[in-house]
């Protein structure tokens, strides 16, 4: 029987999963600089779909409008902008070939100087089934000169390990701007 040399070998719900396990060994040739797999990071969930923005306004309250990229330029003299990460600031990623409309992401927590976790909808592959599935306390390191957080790499569910890709960010948007009764 020719084809069936590997029938009875894997069980048969391991086969589909074979590729994307195949990649995620490889992928760990891509130089994270820190092993595959950090423990204790989830992959995808929930059965809500969601974009992104609609995700980072429901999980701030945020009323900006437009793509992902154009929430930079909308929160100026509305909400604080900043530099520095802390938990409930939404981290607004450039518009680039590889993301046409930007994303934004919700930290969760600041691990030290140069990794946060984050919250986000819609980071994943289009046509897999985890686009549009919200992605949880995923890490993001700060890979730019200057430690200033424009230049990040994204943890990504189905290596389990970071990319490769550096994404440009414009910075974070905090709370609300507070402006003084006259």
């Amino acid at each position: 029987m020719a084809g069936d040399g590997m029938r009875g070998v894997l069980p048969r719900r391991v086969l589909p999963a074979l590729p994307l396990m195949l990649a995620g060994l490889v992928s760990g040739c891509g130089g994270s600089g820190r092993p595959a797999g950090i423990s204790g990071v989830p992959g995808y969930s929930g059965d809500e779909l969601l974009s992104c923005v609609a995700y980072a306004r429901q999980r701030t309250g945020h009323s900006l409008r437009g793509d992902a990229w154009q929430w930079w330029e909308a929160a100026a003299g509305r909400y604080q902008r900043t530099r520095r990460p802390a938990p409930g600031h939404v981290l607004v990623f450039a518009r680039s070939r590889r993301l046409p409309q930007g994303h934004v992401a919700v930290v969760r927590r600041v691990i030290h100087a140069r990794e946060i976790r984050v919250d986000h909808a819609n980071w994943a592959t289009a046509g897999t089934a985890a686009r549009g599935r919200i992605a949880e306390d995923q890490p993001v390191l700060d890979v730019s000169p200057r430690n200033d957080w424009t230049e990040v790499r994204v943890w990504y569910p189905p290596i389990r390990d970071f990319g490769t890709t550096v994404f440009a960010t414009h910075g974070f948007i905090g709370p609300p701007i507070v402006m003084a009764a006259r």
